[in-house]
């Protein structure tokens, strides 16, 4: 991670002796298990030359002031014992890593230390079950490169959006297109084995394939998850997906007709409604669009007659005879 942004702000104002570095003994050397970038950026300050290849200047230091940053305080614990700390600071605190990072972490926590991810929950104050959350998406991806139907370095983009994920779990057509276990939160094997062709190909939309030059068809997580989300409600729409590649079409086919009348029909009134109020100015007398006019009147009217006999049954049998 950089570390130009501490060297900075270190070189101004010196080291913040409430912050220690923790430190661990391990195999017979101190090793910082956080503060790592402070660190860094002090080792930087004392001797530019660590990076001289860099495009950017390290502050010159005063002998008076280098001095002063040879020793730096330190509260010396175990990695055991210190991750209460780190869980609330990154987690659920003020220096939060990334989701993939925060999963990766409540992981070790949780199977090398055995501390159930309710307790880590309590600890670390969270109250949206964000932890619980966080490891089921790294247990699934984590399932889905041990059984090789994805390989995260195959993804698309370099960038890694594990929160396409973990939330889109959450989401019941996405689960139940895994046929998730719920019983489980702790499981390493969310997934069922017979659903694996469905976990590889979660992934793919997901974040795509580079080796096959497919992008994801997830771009963004509002909206796009939320319609995979939907097309996988529908067994056409997904099978629309699988074969095109293409979220929106497959939206398209897993909405109910009712909901795609209605907002056709919303639409059409609210151009309808742009269109009359720019009559008397955008109208250049043109028969293209009079006739246009035209056409669209009629059909407004046999929609209308349609939905008249629809809602009105006996008055079509009436009309009839």
């Amino acid at each position: 991670m950089d570390v130009r942004e501490l060297v900075q702000s270190i070189a101004a104002s010196g080291f913040f002796d409430h912050e220690p570095l923790i430190v661990a003994t391990e195999r017979g050397k101190n090793v910082v298990i956080e503060g790592n970038r402070r660190l860094a950026a002090v080792r930087v300050l004392l001797d530019p030359k660590l990076i001289e290849s860099s495009n950017y200047e390290i502050p010159v230091l005063s002998r008076e002031d280098k001095k002063k940053l040879e020793e730096l305080p330190v509260v010396r614990d175990t990695r055991a014992k210190a991750w209460r700390y780190l869980g609330f600071k990154h987690v659920n605190g003020p220096a939060k890593w990334s989701s993939y990072a925060k999963a990766k972490y409540i992981a070790e926590v949780h199977q090398k230390y055995k501390v159930s991810l309710e307790q880590i929950a309590d600890q670390i104050g969270d109250r949206h079950q964000t932890v619980q959350r966080l490891y089921r998406g790294l247990m699934v991806i984590d399932q889905a490169e041990r059984l090789k139907v994805y390989e995260l370095e195959d993804r698309f983009s370099k960038r890694f959006a594990f929160s396409h994920l973990y939330s889109g779990l959450d989401g019941d057509g996405i689960s139940t297109f895994l046929e998730l276990k719920d019983s489980d939160e702790e499981s390493k094997t969310p997934v069922p084995l017979k659903r694996k062709k469905e976990l590889g190909e979660l992934c793919a939309w997901l974040y795509g394939s580079k080796k096959n030059n497919r992008p994801p068809v997830v771009k963004r997580q509002a909206p796009d998850l939320w319609l995979l989300n939907d097309v996988l409600k529908s067994r056409e729409a997904t099978a629309a997906l699988r074969d095109d590649n293409d979220l929106e079409t497959a939206y398209q086919l897993s909405r109910p007709q009712n909901a795609v009348f209605e907002e056709a029909l919303l639409r059409a009134k609210r151009e309808l409604i742009k269109a009359r109020a720019t009559l008397t100015t955008g109208y250049d007398n043109s028969e293209d669009l009079l006739r246009i006019a035209g056409d669209v009147a009629n059909l407004a009217d046999d929609i209308y007659s349609e939905m008249e006999r629809k809602q009105n049954p006996s008055k079509r049998r009436t009309t009839r005879n």
